[in-house]
């Protein structure tokens, strides 16, 4: 039962050993541990200050580069249909130009054909008109061996030559 009313002597010396101990408290501990918090709590209000700046340039940067990989697929695109443009236009020019010396090449060997074709008619007709002139020369000769066959020849054609 003593613990549950305590003497008067008992609450004196309590009171004086608490006063004690807060004047002690508040002479060395109370301003370091105020500091302490102090510090404490700015370096928690600093962290928090540049955990929110740290993410607006995070949400910032983030649209940054949304902006950039958007702008880099639009200048990729425009590339590519640029290329394929360039791309159709070198075929359509190649196969024009091929065209163009394909038929410069066809007109070329019809013209060297035609030539050739003309070469040959005239070496023939030379060659027949050769032949003719040999079998003639053949006939002469068997036909006017005598003097009087000759003659004869002759006359023959002075005639003709004043027929027409």
């Amino acid at each position: 039962m003593n613990l549950i009313t305590p003497d008067l002597g008992l609450i004196f010396w309590q009171t004086i050993i608490l006063l004690v101990v807060l004047w002690i408290l508040k002479k060395y501990a109370w301003k370091p541990i105020l500091h302490t918090l102090q510090q404490r709590e700015n370096a928690v209000e600093t962290a928090l200050k540049s955990a929110e700046k740290a993410r607006k340039e995070t949400a910032q940067l983030h649209a940054n580069n949304k902006k950039l990989i958007e702008e880099v697929r639009q200048e990729r695109d425009k590339i590519i249909k640029e290329a394929k443009d360039a791309e159709k236009t070198i075929i359509e020019e190649a196969k024009g130009e091929a065209e163009k010396v394909t038929t410069e090449m066809i007109e070329k060997a019809r013209v060297t054909i035609q030539n050739e074709k003309e070469n040959a008619i005239i070496t023939l007709k030379n060659q027949v008109g050769l032949f003719a002139i040999q079998i003639a020369e053949q006939l002469l000769k068997r036909e006017l061996t005598t003097k009087k066959a000759q003659e004869a020849f002759v006359r023959n054609v002075v005639k003709k030559m004043k027929l027409k």
